[in-house]
């Protein structure tokens, strides 16, 4: 059973199935890393990110199950790893900080995001990963994104800002 059946099953309206492609619930993110250098200059760098199957697997049971529901994702975590990113990973590969992350939704749209910011001092060294988890150490993660190099000196900021259309 898909998620789209599951919802239809639970709560027997607001799925129409018209198309083929509109018979799933889509989870599509995306994440923009700022970097503030000491010296005024700024960075953004910008990738989609991947749902992972254990964050596929969260955002079930955050709907469905009925006890032992899991914690709200509410922290972001950085690191090192270069592994690129799949499906079935369950954690970022080499995890460098986590800090707790600001969750904001407007009412009436498909669109959460998670801000973080990582002040001088946070996260220093060179960043190639990234995601969103429930827990401040351990935790399940939502996803996991890889990219180019970000070198975070002691005396940097860095912002993310993870965005999550659903469709």
């Amino acid at each position: 059973m898909n998620l789209a059946e599951f919802l239809q099953e639970m709560f027997g309206h607001g799925i129409k199935k018209t198309r083929k492609e509109d018979e799933f619930l889509k989870c599509k993110g995306s994440m923009i890393l700022t970097l503030k250098k000491a010296n005024g200059d700024v960075s953004v760098t910008r990738k989609d990110n991947l749902i992972l199957n254990v964050g596929f697997d969260h955002i079930c049971n955050s709907i469905g199950a009925t006890a032992s529901r899991p914690a709200v994702m509410g922290f972001t975590a950085l690191g090192t790893g270069t592994t690129a990113a799949v499906a079935t990973q369950t954690t970022l590969v080499t995890e460098l900080a986590r800090k707790a992350a600001t969750y904001s939704h407007a009412a009436g749209t498909k669109v959460m995001t998670f801000t973080t910011n990582f002040a001088a001092g946070e996260a220093t060294g060179a960043i190639t990963e990234a995601g969103i988890c429930n827990a401040s150490t351990g935790g399940i993660f939502l996803d996991r994104v890889t990219f180019a190099v970000i070198n975070k000196a002691a005396d940097d900021e860095v912002t993310t800002t993870f965005q999550f259309t659903l469709s």
